[in-house]
């Protein structure tokens, strides 16, 4: 069984930063993919930053040059470094996880529960 587990947000003062930490355990493919979506109130859920088990990365056009996202392949943890943070950075932030759990299973989406970041204007 496959677990995702995020740690970190809260409330900072916009300008600032935050770190958010996910683990994932149980039964992952070496090839996966990692990241972070988030969803604030009343709009849609949507990406924030992906990284492959290779190392490329994306992120949605609003966070660029402020988020960078790292992993640990060997701990499979991911960690989203957040700065410069703005009011509408603010959020419920999902970790995701995408990976092969066998041939007749197929690719399997797993999320964590979330974790709120809000920032203050």
């Amino acid at each position: 069984q496959v677990q995702v587990a995020e740690s970190g947000g809260g409330l900072v003062q916009a300008g600032g930063s935050l770190r958010l930490s996910c683990a994932a355990s149980g039964s992952i493919s070496s090839i996966n993919t990692m990241g972070w979506y988030r969803q604030a109130p009343g709009k849609q859920r949507e990406l924030v930053a992906l990284i492959s088990s290779g190392g490329a990365t994306s992120y949605a056009y609003s966070v660029k040059g402020r988020f960078t996202i790292s992993r640990d392949n060997a701990k499979n943890t991911v960690d989203l470094q957040m700065n410069s943070l703005k009011p509408e950075d603010t959020a419920v932030y999902y970790c995701y996880l995408k990976t092969l759990i066998s041939p007749s299973a197929g690719v399997v989406d797993y999320w964590g529960q979330g974790t709120q970041v809000t920032v203050s204007s």
